[in-house]
């Protein structure tokens, strides 16, 4: 406990939690900006400014109101969290159930000294927060967090300690960030200028996405609308090839401001994991509470042997799909090095993988086959749009083929190992001790087909706990459950 401050004494939050409190009430208000701007371009000033005044007035107040009423404490032996204007909340946080201490810091926070304290126990619902304290000083963060941890159930004081000669399990230079960057190709942007185009097109006047902008501008007789008439051909060409730029420059900076100074390293009891530009996060993982392994790869990313590794804790790691990232892109022996420190074996081993039943396939094909009848009708009246109709329900149907193809299963020693997915590929690496359920799931048309499908749950919460096997025999996936649940292998 820091000097001369009293234990279990409260504590106030750093006043720049107010900012953290005026963006989210701005994020959620883009509805109210659309709408002022449509005022402004009727006119109607007096109106944009007396609700952009009233709007300032009500969140500032709500926000300070909210900030004076947040306290938290420090005792013994818990974290006591006490909020809300009306309606008081009153959370106790035992030091022995948190699993995590996270420290985060954006661009502002660096600034002004100070970070966002986020304490993990695996016990709130998904999407929610077990405790977060938006902005306290760093030092007493970091004061906070070593205090958890030495009195903690398995985290010791020095857990995060790193002499700094040692080198880390991973990292990513420079080189291999701006190659994940472009492997995590996204039309965010586009997106982004879409929705922004479809809310506020017809007040500002400009929409490229509505073909009247086009007829509009072609009526002014302007030269860029005439020359893309003439040229459509190569405007479609060069319009794709700004979309494909715009993808990858979207991918890199992505990338860049999340994993800049990646870095993983071991210490006592578990990995600590550090990343990102402009907000730094530092993470633990205690090597106990990880649940599973997911090794995840594409179609691209596999052919030059790049995988991407996360693994499952009893906590979560905010943005993450498949748990904590520890590897967005690496080789084979990265990974091994990152299972190895684990405590685990390596992926190579001589487990005998099993296929699924292609009934796999042939649900599907029985769900597309409505949609294709339709395709062919349209074909007769619109050609085009027949065609594409047909071309993707082919497509669909060529990748679940070729899903059906990769996903195994197999049982090897105390863990089974799951692959699945064809773009998006996934290999699972389930230590039997962690599976904590196992679902039989039937319905009316793969009873017919006499198949049945497992989900295997891990703690971690949804929806990354749930693993899954598609399309199983019904005796072989009754047998399989009842090897598991009486932990034979």
């Amino acid at each position: 406990m820091a000097a001369g401050r009293a234990t279990g004494a409260p504590e106030k939050l750093h006043w720049s939690s107010l900012l953290s409190t005026l963006r989210k009430s701005i994020r959620g208000l883009w509805g109210l900006f659309a709408g002022g701007a449509y005022l402004a371009v009727q006119g109607h000033w007096a109106v944009v400014v007396g609700l952009a005044i009233l709007f300032a007035f009500v969140s500032v107040a709500a926000a300070v109101l909210r900030w004076t009423r947040f306290t938290f404490a420090i005792t013994d032996d818990q974290v006591r969290i006490d909020s809300g204007i009306v309606s008081r909340t009153h959370r106790s946080i035992p030091f022995d159930r948190i699993q995590d201490v996270d420290i985060t810091q954006g661009p502002v926070a660096r600034l002004l000294g100070v970070a966002r304290v986020k304490f993990e126990t695996g016990g709130g619902a998904a999407g929610t927060d077990d405790g977060v304290l938006d902005a306290i000083a760093l030092d007493r963060a970091e004061t906070l967090r070593s205090l958890i941890r030495s009195r903690g159930a398995e985290i010791p004081a020095s857990f995060d300690e790193l002499p700094v000669e040692v080198a880390p399990i991973y990292s990513m230079s420079l080189q291999r960030l701006f190659l994940a960057g472009m492997f995590n190709f996204s039309l965010a942007l586009f997106a982004f200028l879409f929705g922004a185009t479809q809310t506020m097109g017809d007040a500002v006047g400009f929409d490229p996405f509505n073909r009247r902008f086009w007829q509009g501008l072609l009526a002014t007789g302007s030269p860029i609308a005439a020359f893309l008439l003439a040229h459509q051909v190569a405007a479609a060409v060069a319009g794709l090839l700004i979309l494909g730029l715009a993808g990858l420059a979207t991918g890199v900076i992505r990338t860049v401001l999340r994993d800049f100074g990646f870095r993983v390293d071991r210490t006592e009891t578990g990995l600590r994991r550090r990343r990102g530009l402009l907000t730094r996060t530092d993470v633990t993982l205690p090597v106990a509470r990880v649940q599973a392994a997911v090794i995840a790869t594409g179609p691209v990313r596999d052919r030059f042997g790049w995988r991407a590794l996360s693994l499952q804790n009893l906590a979560r790691d905010e943005g993450e799909k498949n748990g904590h990232l520890l590897a967005p892109l690496a080789s084979d022996p990265e990974v091994d090095r990152i299972l190895t420190e684990l405590g685990w074996r390596d992926q190579s081993s001589d487990a005998q993988w099993r296929p699924v039943s292609a009934c796999y396939v042939w649900l599907h094909l029985i769900l597309l086959t409505p949609l294709f009848l339709i395709a062919v009708f349209q074909a007769f009246f619109f050609p085009l749009f027949g065609l594409i109709g047909c071309g993707f329900i082919a497509g669909a149907a060529l990748t679940r083929f070729l899903a059906w193809r990769r996903t195994r299963y197999a049982l090897d020693g105390d863990r089974l190992l799951v692959r699945t997915g064809w773009w998006r590929r996934r290999s699972a690496i389930l230590p039997l001790s962690k599976v904590q359920s196992i679902d039989l799931t039937e319905n009316v048309i793969s009873r017919w087909f006499g198949t049945a499908s497992l989900q295997f749950g891990v703690a971690g919460g949804a929806p990354f706990g749930i693993h899954g096997l598609p399309a199983l025999g019904r005796e072989t996936a009754r047998n399989l459950r009842d090897k598991l649940l009486a932990g034979e292998r």
